[in-house]
């Protein structure tokens, strides 16, 4: 299993990393769209549906969601940002039902509100990746890199410290992989990361502690949202949301992190105003 995810790691990283720094803005936006489709289809399949058309129309709502999105961002300025923004109350939601499971589920087990969790989960992902990436000129596919670096950072620190000095799980009802002592791990990490990418973005010193302070921020966001899907799989009673990558699962499993960190770091930094 370690050997299939390194191998298919292999291969995706440097198209990802390609993609964010040779695509323009509207081809990264149907690139990505396409893997937030695909992430619609699996969250149908948590949400119990088992007919093909039914999943297809969801996938076709997510679609028309993103196409709002491309609209929301033709309009010009920041209006795009409402939402990200908006995500940020369901992701806050989402915390308390991650801390109360399985003793709350049944207030989201209904598929109808299943389904709009799910718009919430992915559209302002899509959104923000999208934003980021066209936005503060040519440091927009940097910031998005650096953004997604952050997460795989975190993971790194998250896995080796956790199987190093893992003690106390961190939701065992939700993930009982996962422990505190990881959590720490990656902040450390990722904390040391920050004041690098401070240094070579070329902050001001008086904004690194912001800085800083917005990527931990972040890297608890994306831990938020990986154990936010673990929760509905683990409703639902599927280990992974899909197969259709070797050695990680679905779509969703390695997008998890991004849907909630994304729109966290995107309104961070955009309500920090920091001068690139």
């Amino acid at each position: 299993m370690l050997r299939q995810r390194i191998l298919t790691a292999l291969v995706l990283l440097p198209l990802v990393v390609w993609g964010i720094v040779a695509l323009p803005s509207p081809w990264l936006a149907l690139l990505f769209g396409a893997v937030v489709a695909q992430g619609g289809w699996e969250w149908s399949r948590l949400m119990r549906i088992e007919f093909g058309g039914l999943r297809l129309a969801y996938v076709a709502l997510v679609l028309s969601g993103m196409a709002g999105g491309w609209y929301l961002f033709a309009q010009g300025g920041e209006v795009w940002l409402a939402l990200p923004v908006l995500s940020l109350f369901w992701w806050l939601m989402a915390l308390v039902w991650v801390l109360t499971f399985p003793r709350t589920s049944s207030r989201w087990s209904n598929p109808v509100v299943q389904g709009v969790i799910g718009l919430l989960v992915l559209l302002p992902a899509w959104v923000a990746v999208i934003g980021l990436h066209a936005s503060h000129g040519g440091l927009g596919p940097w910031l998005l890199l650096y953004m997604l670096s952050l997460i795989w950072v975190a993971d790194s620190g998250a896995y080796f410290g956790g199987r190093r000095w893992g003690r106390r799980k961190l939701a065992p009802a939700v993930s009982p992989g996962k422990s505190w002592e990881g959590v720490y791990s990656a902040l450390a990490l990722t904390g040391l990361y920050a004041l690098l990418a401070a240094w070579l973005f070329g902050l001001g010193g008086k904004q690194w502690p912001a800085f800083v302070i917005l990527s931990l921020v972040t890297v608890m966001f994306s831990i938020l949202g990986d154990l936010s899907e673990s929760m509905f799989k683990r409703h639902a009673g599927v280990k992974d949301s899909g197969t259709l990558l070797p050695g990680h699962g679905g779509v969703l499993d390695r997008i998890d992190s991004i849907t909630s960190a994304a729109p966290v770091f995107v309104v961070g930094f955009w309500l920090g105003d920091f001068q690139l």
